[in-house]
């Protein structure tokens, strides 16, 4: 039985009898059963890092003198350093509503607390935390609503998009706006979820967008400013962006810089660092100037550097047997992180579960059911937050003024103490409930008391609300809101560490500051869940601004990454591979380099000629989906010689075809390894292929022809002839003599501007357009159904040497995986054609060629064959 689609459709209606190999399933990008994994998806585009050196560019560069060169490069650190002051901006913008919100509702929902707590009527304070939460997050979900892009933190999109992936609306102007917008109200409605991860996104919205001066959402946003308008220039860009981000969230500048290194650009300089340092600083300069004087009304004061600052760790005055941690400690740091790893691996694993069962049941459905489950996460968190306080919390002794700690975020509200955060909720005078003063403040304060309060927290408190923040926020991170991790992670860990610390002073009798152990343990379950090394080794100790825990946090983070990767990945991984992403690692494994360019690359080729008649290039273009496609002359016997004025573009190359790889072998070779395949379909295919015929040429009008054939596939040969049955394979693939690559984008333009000359000229008559002109949609380039076909004659020429990229990256189809991986990878490409010895193109290698699936497939048939 026949599958009802083409061997490239995810569905397939084939019986289930006849079952595939993991490697059929790979090259075809499906699914083999719900519980294996998700393969990467081929509708995901690559983005145009490497410039197209066409004779259009070039004339741009002859023009740019050195001053010129100086003055764009003094432009591009103006763009840098207003990247970073808006980004800083932002952070004020969202802390300060936040703020705003979180007071008006935690004043009110307290004070009926503290009235019915006596009166008795403790269920219209649950009903006023219920109308407030619910509220909020309505609105937050509505907004993601409008741009489902903006949920979540937007870190796997953005490591997506520096990885060299387009991701559709990822820095759209309106996903910006509902970012901001939703995760003000998604953290005022007291989910757990912070808003250091969509600052991150947020940043990256800004990079991209400020410097292009024009706006998609808005299309009377359109100034005329030419520069940095190319994917190359935006990727630089977004980088600085999410830099500052988290250099804004943290205060951490260098965290930031290392962030963007460690998590995102696959391609990276040093001047990229300096910029990306600088912009990182100015987000901080900013964000510390305006909240330090919007707070403390002391206009240059700097004391605010972050949204979140995990305040001075110092032992109490006059206690002179304290200490922060001694080297006795660090054999309980390597446990902590071994927990901590083994915690975020099972965080991770529920999640992934939690998302698959989203992605099939919720998400395929009407678009409410996505705005009632975010209400109904944000009825029993508050439920929960409620109950917890009033029978699980403890009624403890307030401890002495003189011997606290003084935290930041606590002069917000006036005081200079972290007992003004505590709560006497449902506890009598002179006492305050833990799991209250945890559950009911913002989370930032509720870090700080777990790093500074000296009065103790019960064991039975500790435990619960790390159980409650475990799985609400596994719950939580997914849902249709803008929502972060960072925060959460630190609570649930400072949250066991205190626990630690509680179970080392009382039950051992040892002397140990809580504080670190709270520290060490935030900084275990968040390297366990999030998986990052360097830049949150960094991030750690800015935000703590003590350089004396650089090795303690150092290890845990080590050890927890090294424990939770024998599970599975970090959780931003295992979204990207979620959505399908093809997202390229650092390397390759080494038995990867078993493999060949010649293995991997694909043999089937659509091609255009330089100069190519308007009917073959509309009908290439409405038939297929590829992005670019090979410039080639075929080397036949008596073949046609093409020429451009008076220089010959065709090569006839006589070489020994025995010693080099051509496409009729490699497709020889893939065809016998198909038919061993127990899939009809596959084992079909190459026979399909040889038989299928071509459509016949009629005497129908050439220009109706355009217009029927936009779904049929049309035969790359010359205009005037048409194939012939008979053919053998060597015949359907001939040698083609490789001159460049052009861009489907540049195919479609010069349809438009109708850059093409009549049969009986010279292609010196042809239209030339400019870089301006060539570039002037970008990025949303016409389509080619945006094309009037009644304005084109199908007889015209196109010539397209002048715009193609005569000299792309090249590799031999001889090349080791690694090789061509470290060339794709770094240099941040989208195609790789694959070239032999005499200058013939045999394939071509694209992102979805180099993914760990595909090469894993590959590296399994290369065996059964073998």
């Amino acid at each position: 039985m026949a599958c009802c689609g083409n061997c490239f459709c995810c569905k397939c209606c084939c019986r289930e009898s006849e079952t595939r190999t993991p490697e059929e399933l790979t090259i075809l990008g499906e699914f083999q059963s719900e519980e294996d994994e998700i393969l990467p998806r081929k509708d995901y585009e690559s983005l145009d890092y490497d410039r197209c050196i066409n004779e259009p560019y070039v004339e741009v560069l002859e023009g740019i003198s050195n001053k010129k060169a100086r003055q764009y490069e003094a432009v591009r650190w103006v763009m840098v350093f207003a990247i970073g002051v808006t980004v800083g901006l932002v952070g004020v913008f969202v802390d300060f509503f936040v703020h705003i919100f979180t007071k008006l509702k935690f004043s009110v929902v307290g004070d009926s607390v503290e009235r019915c707590t006596d009166q008795g009527c403790l269920p219209v304070s649950l009903l006023e935390l219920l109308a407030f939460n619910l509220t909020f997050v309505l609105l937050a979900s509505v907004l993601v609503l409008i741009e489902p892009v903006a949920a979540g933190s937007g870190i796997p999109e953005i490591k997506s998009y520096l990885n060299g992936v387009k991701i559709p609306g990822i820095v759209r102007l309106r996903t910006f706006l509902c970012k901001v917008a939703g995760v003000v109200f998604s953290v005022a409605g007291g989910l757990f979820v912070g808003k250091e991860g969509p600052m991150i996104h947020s940043g990256a919205i800004v990079g991209a967008g400020l410097p292009q001066f024009q706006s998609i959402t808005f299309k009377w946003i359109k100034l005329n400013f030419p520069y940095f308008r190319t994917d190359r220039d935006k990727r630089d860009f977004v980088s600085a962006g999410a830099a500052a981000g988290v250099a804004a969230a943290f205060g951490a500048p260098i965290g930031g810089t290392l962030f963007s290194l460690e998590e995102g650009s696959s391609f990276w300089n040093q001047a990229l660092t300096w910029k990306v340092l600088f912009c990182s600083m100015s987000a901080t300069f900013t964000l510390n100037f305006f909240r330090s004087g919007i707070y403390f009304n002391k206009w240059g004061s700097f004391q605010l550097p972050g949204l979140l600052n995990f305040g001075e760790f110092k032992c109490s005055d006059g206690d002179k047997q304290c200490h922060l941690w001694t080297a006795v400690d660090l054999s309980f740091f390597v446990l902590m992180g071994v927990v901590g790893g083994l915690l975020g691996a099972l965080f991770n694993c529920m999640n992934k579960c939690l998302s698959k069962y989203r992605m099939k049941h919720i998400l395929p459905k009407a678009r409410v059911i996505r705005v009632l489950e975010s209400l109904l996460v944000s009825m029993v968190t508050s439920l929960l937050i409620f109950a917890s306080s009033m029978l699980v919390g403890d009624c403890l002794e307030l401890p002495s003024v003189h011997n606290t700690t003084v935290s930041i975020s606590s002069l917000l509200c006036g005081t200079s103490s972290t007992n003004s955060s505590v709560r006497q909720y449902f506890c009598p005078n002179n006492t305050y409930n833990d799991m209250a003063t945890l559950l009911f403040n913002p989370q930032e304060k509720a870090i700080h008391q777990l790093f500074h309060q000296e009065g103790l927290f019960s064991p039975l408190s500790l435990l619960v609300f790390f159980v409650l923040y475990l799985l609400m926020a596994c719950w939580t991170y997914g849902v249709s809101v803008p929502s972060g991790l960072f925060v959460p992670s630190l609570l649930c860990g400072a949250a066991f560490g205190r626990l630690v610390a509680n179970i080392l002073n009382v039950k051992l009798h040892m002397d140990v500051y809580s504080g670190t152990f709270a520290l060490i343990g935030a900084a275990a379950f968040l390297g366990g869940v999030v998986r990052m090394t360097i830049s949150l080794t960094v991030i750690l100790i800015e935000s703590t601004n003590e350089i004396s825990y650089g090795l303690p946090i150092m290890i845990t983070l080590m050890v927890a990454k090294w424990t939770g990767d024998l599970f599975n990945k970090g959780i931003y991984d295992i979204h990207v591979q979620l959505r399908g992403v093809p997202l390229l690692d650092w390397e390759t494994e080494v038995e990867m380099d078993k493999l060949t360019a010649g293995d991997i690359m694909e043999p089937n080729l659509t091609y255009v000629y330089p100069h190519t008649r308007v009917q073959s290039l509309v009908s290439i273009l409405r038939t297929t989906v590829y992005h670019a496609f090979p410039v080639v002359t075929e080397n036949r016997h008596n073949e046609k010689d093409f020429t451009k004025g008076n220089v010959l573009v065709s090569n006839n190359i006589h070489f020994k075809r025995s010693s080099v790889v051509t496409r009729a072998g490699e497709q020889r070779r893939r065809c016998q390894s198909m038919k061993s395949y127990p899939s009809s379909e596959l084992r079909n295919m190459c026979e399909d292929a040889s038989s299928e015929q071509e459509p016949s040429e009629d005497r129908e009008d050439v220009l109706q022809q355009m217009l029927q054939r936009r779904h049929m596939p049309y035969p790359n040969l010359y205009p005037d002839q048409s194939p012939s049955e008979e053919w053998t394979l060597e015949e359907r693939f001939r040698p083609l003599t490789f001159h460049g690559t052009i861009l489907r984008s540049q195919l479609v333009n010069l349809l438009l501007r109708g850059a093409c000359y009549a049969e009986s000229q010279s292609s010196a008559a042809q239209p030339r357009l400019s870089f301006a002109e060539m570039t002037e949609d970008y990025p949303r380039f016409p389509d080619i159904h945006d094309v009037d076909l009644t304005q084109l004659n199908p007889r015209m020429i196109v010539d397209v040497t002048p715009y193609m990229n005569p000299c792309p990256y090249t590799v031999s189809p001889n090349s080791r995986i690694s090789q061509v991986f470290n060339l794709f990878r770094t240099m941040g490409l989208r195609h790789l054609p694959v070239v032999n010895a005499v200058g013939e193109i045999v394939g071509i290698i694209t992102r979805h060629n180099l993914t760990h699936e595909f090469l894993t497939a590959k590296l399994r048939q290369h065996s059964i064959t073998i």
